[in-house]
């Protein structure tokens, strides 16, 4: 891991998360939702915890679009009914690139899309039956065929969640997975999300064989953070003891060392699930992740995609 230089910018905005009044109740809430979460994360629990309580209503879902011929090349497709999306959001999963199922994620297709966005979200091929790249690979074909088949005019946002931050953060800094697409990022990804994204991790023994040593040195997203690339949302728990918050800040002073727009959210108390189970309408509370998510893509919507400041 390359050593952080240290240095503050003003513009790093580090939030506090306050519980509202009923603070007590709604804390003990919070931490047996979130640890229910965590078993469904880990494969322990159903995965339907916290779909079940994910109305569709006022949505149209459309479930295991084909974009390639692997059977784990499909994505679920979520809309709101009633008005056309602002924007198309490629939401990739995390899951230590070894598990995990877009059906686990329809809280996050739901809330985006009551905001009023477009939200697709792919599966990818999971280590141990393939190894980096393979599964970032899938990712921009997934990327491709969304973009071809269901962006029509709108303006594209790349997000993930952990490993998923990792792999979208690959798909968007690394022109050689989309441009044997014909895409040029710059051009057409109009802005990168990133929840706890492992950015600039160690290949420890864990990993290795996830990472092969002949691809090893293309792995590390931090870099490909010189030269222009797609404004960026980077957002971290300050309690994440999964990937450290570490990552997130290298990163963001990576890309703003090579004049890239960035915006960074800390969130004290904020660990690694929180940030992306606080999507859903029960937990809401325990992050802003959804506010600044959504903040992010509507002023990023109304520009066209560029790269750089």
């Amino acid at each position: 891991m390359k050593a952080w230089t240290g240095r503050w910018l003003p513009s790093v905005r580090v939030r506090a998360v306050h519980p509202p009044p009923f603070h007590g109740g709604f804390m003990r809430f919070t931490a047996i939702a979130i640890g229910l979460f965590g078993l469904i994360l880990s494969g322990c629990g159903g995965a339907t915890l916290l779909n079940a309580v994910t109305t569709e209503k006022g949505l149209t879902v459309e479930r295991g679009i084909a974009y390639g011929q692997q059977k784990r090349h499909r994505y679920d497709l979520y809309r709101p009914a009633e008005a056309e999306p602002q924007a198309l959001v490629i939401f990739y999963y995390g899951g230590s690139w070894n598990s995990g199922h877009r059906g686990m994620y329809e809280f996050v297709g739901a809330a985006l899309a009551r905001e009023g966005f477009a939200v697709a979200i792919p599966d990818y091929r999971l280590h141990p039956k393939v190894q980096f790249p393979t599964f970032v690979e899938d990712a921009a074909l997934a990327f491709s065929t969304i973009k071809r088949d269901a962006a029509g005019d709108l303006p594209i946002f790349v997000m993930g969640h952990s490993a998923g931050a990792h792999i979208g953060g690959l798909v968007t800094f690394d022109e050689r997975y989309l441009r044997p697409h014909g895409i040029d990022p710059c051009g057409t990804v109009a802005g990168f999300i990133g929840l706890a994204g492992p950015y600039n991790f160690d290949i420890t023994n864990k990993w290795k064989p996830v990472f092969p040593p002949q691809t090893r040195g293309r792995s590390q997203v931090i870099d490909f953070a010189d030269g222009r690339h797609p404004p960026a949302l980077l957002v971290h728990g300050l309690d994440d003891s999964t990937v450290h918050a570490l990552d997130t800040r290298q990163m963001d002073e990576a890309l703003r060392r090579a004049g890239n727009p960035v915006t960074i959210e800390l969130l004290e108390g904020v660990g690694h699930i929180d940030i992306v189970a606080a999507l859903s309408w029960p937990l809401r509370k325990a992050a802003p992740t959804l506010a600044v998510v959504t903040d992010f893509v509507r002023k990023n919507s109304k520009m066209a995609p560029r790269c750089g400041a």
